[in-house]
């Protein structure tokens, strides 16, 4: 293979390739985003409700209710206790809620975010009960967070339904909690 470095930074690498395919000898050219692997969140409260962040995203120039998420910084290869640790952190930093002392942090696999320009893998977990910290949301400087809020489990429901729930992560984080049966 073949490669050379476009453009890079802290957080991502994009790349044009020159790859062959599936044990191939046919070879293409391809631009591809390396990044780090990434948490989304799912944290449910003792009475049930979903805890969603409301986050500016740019790109796109919207407002979007999401899941907690959040790179990993620390390494590109991150074993499970590293993943662990930066969901519970994210959990925190972005929501102001954190894992109560009885509760579970059950990891639920993970999937490529859009395996057809990044490599990047979203690792899915999901945290319960959780409860609202004294300090609220310690959000990086870096984000747009609004404000977190609580949802029951039929506005979740309604906001998939109704395209209100437009990002990836928490669209394929809730269709896992579907097909696990872990959403009433």
């Amino acid at each position: 293979m073949e490669a050379r470095t476009l453009f890079q930074n802290p957080h991502l690498e994009v790349r044009q390739e020159k790859v062959a395919i599936g044990g191939t000898t046919t070879t293409r050219d391809w631009t591809v985003v390396r990044r780090k692997k990434a948490v989304i969140i799912c944290p449910i409260t003792e009475e049930g409700r979903f805890v969603l962040i409301h986050q500016a995203r740019i790109p796109v120039q919207k407002w979007l209710w999401e899941f907690p998420a959040g790179q990993v910084d620390d390494s590109m290869n991150p074993g499970p206790e590293l993943l662990k640790a930066t969901a519970l952190r994210e959990l925190t930093e972005e929501s102001g809620y954190k894992l109560s002392a009885v509760g579970e942090l059950i990891d639920l696999g993970w999937y490529y975010a859009s395996p057809g320009f990044t490599d990047e893998q979203q690792y899915l977990f999901l945290a319960r009960p959780v409860r609202a910290t004294r300090d609220g949301a310690q959000i990086d400087t870096s984000e747009t967070i609004a404000e977190s809020r609580e949802f029951t489990p039929e506005q979740l429901r309604s906001m998939v339904a109704e395209n209100i729930i437009q990002d990836a992560n928490t669209l394929a984080l809730f269709a896992r909690l579907c097909a696990l049966g872990l959403i009433g």
